[in-house]
């Protein structure tokens, strides 16, 4: 049987609204937050931060708010963020972001930089048209870019992601070209998940042979270490995951839990959902085995890979689990 190790916690507060609603949101935010007050989400942070420090240094603690970081006290977030060491406080996602005027952007960005963040991230899903639709929001993509120049003006670092499925694919050579020429800095390329909203875009997955549209240029920004082919996934097989990171979700439900519970017992709740969920699977090697098709050429993250196999496993055996793969609430993450 495999042992386990917990390696850190991170404590989360769904409890800021999302001006998008990107088709394959992680999220599935719908605009309804499901965490609590965001200043009680922060003295509980500060408490469980003191906790840790105190009695389990060796674990890594962080705070995160969402479905955006569009907060209304932001810098008094960031600061506060800082205070506890959480990575939040000098990298920020800039997605969602309610609309500014160009005045009230260069002012944010301006805030940000006094308060000690860095570098901000910026999400593209393609030229502009093909972008909007795809957050849910019209303007978003000329949004981001007035927010990108403005944080460059302000000495920021700006970096993007691009989502690559078999919709936006034609497109992203020249996508990239234009990131570039803004000032973007490094660009990277990405699968997305089968998790959240993302489960509805499946089908769009990319094969190898949809990657021959990405010259060589562009097709360097998707890293092969990390986005294979389900074939080479199986091939290589993979050792057992022997360490996990849990998400502790603050909810009114689990916040009222929690308030009962010393912090010890809070990380135990927290392990304990990840070992009944797992328990339920054969291990990863058997997973492959058992659902590894040794010619797909569809690219995924192992991580995505297991996950995928892990919903067939689940549809075969008619489970009915806490998915501790859902990001809106407790669950963890191996590795």
């Amino acid at each position: 049987m495999t042992i386990v190790k917990t390696e850190s916690v991170m404590l989360q507060n769904l409890c800021i609204p999302c001006a998008c609603r990107c088709r394959y949101c992680l999220l599935s935010w719908d605009g309804k937050p499901v965490g609590i007050d965001d200043e009680t989400g922060e003295e509980y942070a500060r408490r469980f931060h003191e906790w840790i420090r105190e009695h389990r240094p060796e674990l890594r603690f962080s705070y995160s708010f969402g479905y955006s970081m569009d907060h209304p006290r932001l810098f008094q977030a960031i600061d506060f963020l800082r205070s506890i060491g959480s990575p939040g406080a000098e990298f920020l996602q800039m997605d969602g972001m309610a609309f500014r005027q160009e005045e009230e952007a260069a002012s944010l960005m301006r805030g940000l930089r006094e308060h000690g963040v860095k570098t901000l991230n910026f999400t593209f899903y393609g030229q502009e048209a093909y972008h909007d639709r795809f957050a849910g929001r019209r303007g978003d993509h000329a949004y981001l870019l007035q927010l990108g120049r403005c944080a460059r003006a302000e000495g920021l670092n700006t970096t993007a992601g691009i989502p690559l499925t078999k919709e936006n694919i034609a497109g992203i050579n020249a996508c990239v070209v234009f990131l570039q020429k803004e000032g973007f800095d490094p660009i990277t390329l990405f699968i997305p998940h089968e998790e959240g909203r993302g489960a509805s875009i499946a089908d769009l997955r990319l094969s190898e042979e949809d990657l021959s549209l990405l010259d060589q240029n562009t097709a360097a920004l998707l890293n092969p270490e990390v986005y294979r082919t389900e074939r080479d996934w199986v091939r290589r097989g993979t050792k057992p995951l022997e360490r996990r990171a849990l998400l502790l979700s603050l909810t009114p439900e689990t916040f009222e839990r929690f308030s009962r519970m010393d912090f010890a017992d809070v990380i135990r709740y927290g392990e304990e959902l990840d070992e009944t969920y797992y328990r339920a699977f054969p291990s990863e090697s058997a997973l492959i085995e058992r659902y590894g098709d040794p010619e797909g050429d569809r690219l995924y993250r192992l991580r995505d890979l297991l996950h995928h196999y892990r919903k067939r496993h689940i549809l075969d055996h008619a489970l009915s689990l806490h998915d501790v793969t859902d990001e809106r609430f407790c669950g963890s993450r191996r590795y």
